[in-house]
C-alpha cells in the first residue's frame, strides 16, 4: 500500500514541480509578454523536474512511509529541493550562455525554489494526514482527556505518542511544568497551561480524567506531591518510567503505567563512572555468592553488560539460580563468544566445596551477597544466623586469600552499626573478618553497607501489597518506625563503583538519601490502590520485633564518614577500631557454638566481638565453677 502511495507522489512531483516553475514565471513577468522566454521555460522545467525526482529517491524519500515521518525527513526533502532547483539553474545558466535564446531572467529560480518547496512538502503533510485517520478513526468525543505533567523530552515524547497512536483512545489538553518560561509555548500543537497547581482548575474545566507524569528524573518528593494533588482532584495519575528502567532498557518512555510505590520515594540517579567498572570486570572471571537472590541477581545482570570472561553464579537454592541462569542466558541471545555463564549450587557454610570451587574456576573478583537477611526471623534462629553470616562469610575470605582473588566485595548493612538484632551483629563480624582479610592478604577486601531495598524478597512493600490485596489490614511495629530505602539497581551500580575504589579493607556507605516513615510508605500504598484509610482498610499497630529499631544509623561511634571520588559514596573511616586481637580464636568458638546448637554460647561471644550489640535476647551470665565456665540456668558446660 505505502508503494502505492509512493508512486503517486512521484507522478504529483512531476506536475507540482513544473506548475511551481511556471507560476514563478507568472509572477515575475507579469504584464510583460512571456513567449519569449517560453524556449528557456522549458528548458529549466525539462532540467529541474527529473533531477528533483531524481535526487528524492536517491535520499530515499520515495520508500518513505510518511504516516511515521518526521522532521528528519522534511529536512532532508527540502535539500533535495534546493539543490535540484539550483543546479537545473545553473545548468540553465551554462546552456543560455551558448544559445541565448534559452536565457532567462535570473530572480526566475529564486521564486520557484519557495513555490516548489511548498507543493512538495504539502503533498506529503497532506498524506500524512489521510495516513492518520484511516488508522486511527477514534473520534475526541470518545477519547479520555489528559494532561501531561512535564514538558521537556519525555513531555513531547508522550504528546507525540499520543497523537499517533488515538486508538489509545487519550486526547491531549495541555502540558504542565513548573519552569514559569515554558508556560504559553506550544510542544507539538499542545499549549502549556501552567505549573502543577493548575491541576485542580483545569481538572474542572476541561473534565479531565488523567494526569501522565512524564518526569524520568523526578525525585520522589516531586513525584508524591503531584500525585498527592491529582488524588485530591480526583483524578487518576499515570507516570512512564523512571531513568533506571529507561537505561536498563527494560522499558521505553512511551510505555505509562500507574503510579508504583517506587516512583514516591524515587531518588536523584546515580552517575557511575561506567569506564572504571568496565576496566574491572571485561574479560575477567567474576563470581557473586547469592546470585539468584534480589541483590544478587541484579549484581549479575550489571556485570554481564562488562562483558566479563566467565560469570560464575553460586546460590543454595536451585530454582533462583535456574532462574537467573535462563534470564542470563536470553541477555545474550546467540551472540558468540560472549561470557560463559555458570551455575553452582553450593552452601557457602561447606568449607570443603567452597576451596574446591575456587580452586577449580579461580575468581579474580568475589561478589558477595549471600545471608541471612529477615531480622525477626534470625532473632529466632541464631545459630542459622551466624552459621552463613559469619562462617559462611570466613569460609569464602579464606578460599578467596588461597587462589589469590584479586577483589572481595561483601554485601553489608546499615544494621550492622550499633546493632541491636543478631543480623545486624552477624553482619559487622562479617565486615571484622574482611577487614582482617584484607590486612593479610594486601588486597582491596572491602564491604559496602546499604539500607532496604524496593522490590526484594521479604521487603514491607511486597508485604503491604499481600495485606491490601486481602483487605487488610496494613501491621506496622510503630508509628515512628523510619527506614532508608534505595531500589535495587541503584544499590547494585553503588556496589559495582565502591567495588572499583576499594583499597584494603574499608567499610563504604552508601548515600541513602532521606529516611523515610513506614506508616508513610502505607498510607502512599493505600491511596495508590484507589483506597481509602479507615473507610476501605486500616493501619494497625504491633509493637517493635525483637530485633528492630525504630531508626537506622550511618555510622557507628567512634566511625565518621570521609567522602570518596564518587558523590554518593562514603567511607565509614574508624570502623575497624575496635577490631579485636583475638577475632580468629572467637571465630573458632563460634564454630563451636554452632556445632554445639548452643545460643547462649553464641550470643556471649557476640558481645564480645561487638561490645556495641543491644540483643533483646539476655545475655547468659557467666560464673566461674572449679575448672570450667558454666551460665545460670544451664545444663550443659559453657566453651572454653
Amino acid at each position: 500500500m505505502q508503494h502505492w502511495r509512493n508512486r503517486y507522489l512521484l507522478l504529483s512531483d512531476l506536475v507540482l514541480v513544473p506548475l511551481a516553475i511556471y507560476l514563478s514565471f507568472v509572477l515575475r513577468l507579469e504584464q510583460v509578454d512571456p513567449a519569449a522566454y517560453t524556449p528557456g521555460l522549458l528548458t529549466l522545467i525539462g532540467l529541474a523536474t527529473p533531477l528533483t525526482s531524481l535526487l528524492i529517491y536517491q535520499s530515499g524519500l520515495y520508500r518513505q512511509h510518511w504516516g511515521y515521518a518526521s522532521l528528519g525527513e522534511l529536512l532532508a526533502l527540502g535539500r533535495a529541493i534546493t539543490i535540484a532547483l539550483l543546479g537545473a539553474a545553473a545548468l540553465q545558466l551554462v546552456i543560455a550562455m551558448a544559445e541565448p535564446s534559452l536565457a532567462l531572467p535570473r530572480s526566475i529560480p529564486l521564486i520557484a525554489l519557495p513555490l516548489a518547496l511548498g507543493a512538495v512538502v504539502s503533498s506529503r503533510l497532506l498524506l500524512r494526514i489521510l495516513i492518520r485517520r484511516d488508522r486511527h478513526p477514534t473520534t475526541k468525543r470518545h477519547q479520555q482527556q489528559v494532561l501531561i505533567m512535564g514538558a521537556g523530552a519525555a513531555g513531547a515524547l508522550t504528546v507525540r505518542e499520543l497523537q499517533d497512536n488515538p486508538q489509545l483512545g487519550k486526547h491531549v489538553v495541555g502540558l504542565l511544568d513548573d519552569n514559569v518560561r515554558m508556560h504559553g509555548m506550544a510542544i507539538h500543537g499542545v499549549r502549556v497551561l501552567g505549573d502543577r497547581t493548575a491541576i485542580p482548575l483545569l481538572v474542572e474545566m476541561h473534565r479531565i480524567q488523567q494526569v501522565i507524569i512524564a518526569m524520568p528524573t523526578a525525585s520522589g518528593k516531586d513525584i508524591r506531591a503531584i500525585a498527592q494533588i491529582c488524588s485530591e482532584a480526583g483524578v487518576e495519575t499515570l507516570t512512564i518510567p523512571g531513568l533506571y528502567e529507561l537505561l536498563d532498557g527494560r522499558a521505553q518512555v512511551s510505555q505509562m503505567r500507574t503510579i508504583e510505590i517506587g516512583d514516591l520515594l524515587r531518588r536523584a540517579p546515580v552517575e557511575t563512572d561506567l569506564a572504571s567498572v568496565r576496566q574491572l570486570i571485561t574479560g575477567e572471571v567474576v563470581l557473586v555468592t547469592g546470585g539468584g537472590g534480589s541483590i544478587g541477581s541484579e549484581i549479575c545482570r550489571q556485570i554481564l553488560r562488562s562483558e566479563p570472561a566467565e560469570l560464575i553464579i553460586l546460590g543454595h537454592g536451585e530454582n533462583s539460580v535456574f532462574e537467573i541462569q535462563h534470564e542470563l542466558q536470553r541477555m545474550l541471545g546467540q551472540k558468540p563468544g560472549g561470557p560463559r555463564i555458570t551455575p553452582l549450587i553450593a552452601d557457602i557454610r561447606d568449607r570443603g566445596r567452597i576451596q574446591a570451587l575456587f580452586w577449580r574456576h579461580r575468581p579474580a573478583l568475589v561478589f558477595h551477597a549471600a545471608a541471612h537477611k529477615h531480622v525477626p526471623l534470625m532473632e529466632l534462629n541464631l545459630v542459622e544466623a551466624v552459621s552463613n553470616n559469619v562462617l559462611g562469610t570466613r569460609n569464602l575470605l579464606d578460599a578467596a586469600m588461597e587462589t589469590g582473588v584479586e577483589r572481595f566485595v561483601m554485601i553489608s548493612s546499615d544494621k550492622a552499626v550499633n546493632p541491636t538484632s543478631v543480623m545486624g551483629a552477624t553482619k559487622r563480624i562479617a565486615e571484622l573478618l574482611v577487614h582482617r582479610a584484607a590486612q593479610l592478604s594486601q588486597r582491596p577486601y572491602v564491604a559496602v553497607r546499604f539500607g532496604n531495598v524496593l522490590g526484594s524478597r521479604g521487603s514491607v512493600i511486597l508485604t503491604f501489597k499481600r495485606q491490601i490485596a486481602a483487605g487488610g489490614p496494613i501491621t506496622i511495629t510503630h508509628p515512628e518506625m523510619q527506614r532508608y530505602f534505595m531500589t535495587i539497581p541503584e544499590a547494585v551500580q553503588l556496589v559495582l563503583q565502591a567495588a572499583t575504589l576499594g583499597q584494603q579493607g574499608e567499610v563504604f556507605m552508601l548515600d541513602m538519601g532521606e529516611p523515610v516513615k513506614i506508616v508513610d510508605l502505607a498510607r502512599d500504598m493505600i491511596r495508590l490502590s484507589g483506597l481509602e484509610e479507615g473507610r476501605d482498610i486500616d493501619i494497625v499497630y504491633t509493637g517493635v520485633r525483637p530485633g528492630e529499631k525504630l531508626f537506622e544509623e550511618l555510622f557507628a561511634d567512634g566511625e565518621h564518614y570521609r567522602p570518596t571520588s564518587h558523590d554518593k559514596l562514603f567511607i565509614a573511616h574508624g570502623a575497624h577500631n575496635h577490631t579485636p586481637s583475638d577475632l580468629v580464636h572467637t571465630i573458632d568458638q563460634l564454630e563451636q557454638g554452632v556445632a554445639s546448637d548452643s545460643e547462649p554460647d553464641l550470643l556471649w561471644l557476640i558481645q564480645q566481638l561487638v561490645p556495641t550489640y543491644q540483643g533483646t535476647t539476655s545475655l547468659p551470665v557467666r560464673v566461674e565453677a572449679q575448672d570450667q565456665v558454666v551460665s545460670v540456668g544451664m545444663a550443659r558446660p559453657m566453651l572454653p
